[in-house]
């Protein structure tokens, strides 16, 4: 038997583990610059998206096909559209608490959406629910605007 075989591999240097870890923290920490870069971006657009454009054929037809599913799934409601609660001008607090006026709170397509359903759905027999549908960290936050047409009680 040789000393070569008797003797364990070299481990690396305390300083070339160290090295390493650092290396895979930097590595992580661009990743995670570059995730939120793009997260970023996504919200920047759709807040240009919210704010600067109207709601166009395409959304209405998405809206059209939301609606027919619910419908042929015997379903009496169908959430249209969603948008964070930030962009209500009281943060969603009338939408939550069900004030009156909550709709004088409303912005952009949002705003353009309530309008539209006033002008056409509801003259249909439409109605329109808005509600927030969820509370991360406990606070409101995003918006669900729910289409109905449930039978009227008698």
């Amino acid at each position: 038997m040789t000393a070569s075989e008797t003797t364990p591999q070299s481990m690396a240097s305390a300083e070339e583990l160290r090295k390493q870890a650092l290396e895979l923290q930097l590595l992580e920490m661009e990743r995670e610059d570059k995730i939120r870069a793009r997260k970023a971006e996504k919200h920047a657009e759709f807040l240009e998206d919210f704010f600067q454009k109207h709601i166009g054929d395409a959304e209405r037809a998405v809206i059209k096909r939301v609606v027919m599913k619910a419908a042929a799934e015997g379903k009496y409601e169908a959430m249209i559209y969603s948008f964070p609660s930030s962009l209500c001008s009281d943060s969603g607090r009338g939408i939550n608490n069900n004030l009156p006026g909550w709709q004088n709170t409303l912005q952009g397509k949002a705003k353009e959406l309530y309008d539209l359903f006033q002008e056409r759905a509801k003259p249909q027999g439409y109605g329109l629910k808005a509600a927030i549908i969820n509370f991360p960290g406990g606070i409101p936050g995003d918006v669900g605007f729910f289409l109905t047409w449930e039978p009227p009680v008698t």
